[in-house]
């Protein structure tokens, strides 16, 4: 029987310091004794679970803290480790995120009719600190890979969850691949024959596939090469099971119409090299109309970047190219880790240290406002709300924190999959500030998100340069300026089409008000 050793997950970490070596011994000697009873359902030792998890942390870079509470993280739950002993041995910071992802683990996916509760307690519980998120979602994805081993009875219920909440999250945190691989191993129990359709009809297509891929990716390197770039590599993306499945659903089940099935990816140095790249695929191929997405000057809400062009090939075969850098890749990959790393004062194994600014990019703007006009008119601004945890690692993204404060509204559970699980869309202030909403968004929805105080007196919006009615729909990279007037009040309409939480909860607040005082 494999018994995991601690050279399994020091071997792991990116350059580890003597202190980093003592503190991860520590905390594998501390689990080791506290869980040598405790079996799993395969029968393997609680242990290799454990190394496991953290080995996952260590590969995303996570610091020796990170992964000593890693090893930590169910000794609360299971063994009745008392957080007083936690800290005496490890510390504050490190009991901290024990506890946080303990809070997790306390609640169990029953259903669309139970899903406030649950999803308050992981809001608040991971609203202080991503690295408790981090550990939970590690812990997660080993629990999915051997599912197969978990009486059948349970197996359905926690790939639910973990398709309805885990692997949503890792999305929205821009970790592509935990992201990836929970949803298709939530999904081979979840859903079945669907998953089994799905994959057959993935296998019967790779061999062409990967044939015309090939094929593609010669044509290119050589017309790279032949044009100054030397600097790249070229590989293949697989679209996801479940990620086909529900593209499918949108196509009506019509397989001719998704085109990224499989994609040509492109890394090269810079971003000047990206469009360099674009134009040469554009000279060998002709493209899509309307299917070139640029995501370097538009991101993704939750910080992917990259350009992507559908080209039609000779063969008559439509393929889609993606292009990014190597800090792109990373990203796309990692997401929120590689900056948690970063802060953390380690790197992804492999690459180098990307500008933590990214993750302002994740978080809805706030601000204490600004006025321009002193008189009767205001035009709202924003600033970012500070990412600093209660020990200085990176806090959570701000919409996942807002929506911890926001889970005792009661249209909460009605809202919440509007807030995190539908696409998101980028909204500019007029001083290029990115706010993130999710999409059917209003210019009220984009006041409130600013600053909450003076949206009750918000009488019109301009949308790239042109005043517009408030209930107007707004698109990725409008530029919205807000004006508000003393004498406006909100009215009933007003919730007919907002979309946000934080907006109706402040709206139905400000006409409690209004009628308290008439």
């Amino acid at each position: 029987m494999y018994m995991p050793t601690l050279k399994d997950i020091t071997d792991k970490m990116s350059a580890p310091s003597k202190a980093d070596r003592a503190l991860v011994e520590k905390a594998y000697t501390f689990v080791a004794e506290a869980h040598k009873d405790h079996k799993r359902f395969s029968g393997e030792p609680y242990l290799v679970h454990l190394v496991e998890t953290v080995k996952g942390l260590a590969e995303l870079g996570m610091s020796a803290k990170t992964v000593a509470a890693g090893l930590l993280h169910d000794s609360i739950e299971d063994v009745g480790v008392t957080p007083e002993q936690i800290t005496a041995e490890f510390g504050k910071e490190i009991c901290f995120l024990v506890e946080g992802v303990t809070k997790l683990g306390r609640y169990k996916y029953r259903g669309a009719e139970r899903h406030r509760e649950s999803l308050r307690k992981l809001l608040v519980a991971t609203g202080q600190d991503a690295r408790v998120l981090i550990i939970k979602l590690m812990d997660r994805l080993h629990n999915m890979r051997t599912l197969e081993h978990v009486p059948a009875e349970k197996r359905q219920r926690i790939a639910l969850e973990t398709l309805e909440i885990y692997a949503a999250i890792a999305h929205r945190l821009g970790m592509g691949v935990v992201r990836r691989e929970l949803e298709d191993r939530a999904f081979e129990y979840a859903y079945p024959e669907d998953h089994a359709t799905i994959k057959k009809l993935v296998a019967e297509r790779s061999t062409s596939t990967f044939e015309r891929l090939d094929r593609m990716a010669r044509t290119l390197r050589r017309e790279l090469a032949k044009n100054g770039l030397t600097k790249f590599h070229t590989d293949y993306r697989v679209k996801g099971l479940w990620s086909l499945s529900q593209k499918l659903k949108r196509k009506q089940g019509d397989i001719d119409k998704v085109y990224d099935i499989a994609a040509l990816r492109v890394v090269v140095q810079s971003v000047e090299d990206c469009y360099r790249a674009l134009g040469l695929a554009h000279n060998l191929w002709q493209p899509l109309p309307n299917k070139i997405k640029d995501y370097i000057a538009f991101p993704k809400p939750n910080g992917y970047q990259g350009l992507h062009t559908t080209v039609f090939v000779g063969d008559g075969g439509i393929v889609e190219i993606q292009i990014r850098t190597e800090d792109m890749h990373k990203e796309a990959q990692y997401g929120i880790a590689a900056h948690v790393a970063y802060k953390e004062g380690t790197t992804i194994s492999g690459g180098g240290q990307s500008s933590f600014d990214w993750i302002k990019s994740l978080l809805p703007s706030f601000s204490k406002g600004s006025k321009e006009n002193k008189k009767e008119t205001e035009t709202t601004d924003s600033t970012p709300r500070p990412t600093q945890s209660r020990y200085g690692g990176p806090a959570a993204p701000e919409w996942l924190a807002e929506l911890g404060e926001e889970a005792d509204d009661p249209e909460f559970e009605k809202t919440l999959k509007t807030d995190i699980f539908t696409h998101r869309v980028f909204i500019f202030t007029p001083k290029g500030d990115v706010v993130d909403l999710p999409s059917g968004c209003t210019p009220l929805d984009f006041a409130y998100a600013i600053h909450s105080d003076i949206c009750d007196k918000v009488f019109a919006a301009k949308v790239n340069g042109k005043l517009v009615p408030l209930d107007t729909t707004l698109h990725n990279g409008d530029i919205v300026e807000i004006q508000t007037k003393k004498s406006a009040r909100p009215t009933k309409k007003w919730l007919d089409f907002t979309k946000t939480t934080l907006a109706r909860r402040h709206i139905r607040l400000a006409l409690e008000r209004e009628e308290k005082s008439s």
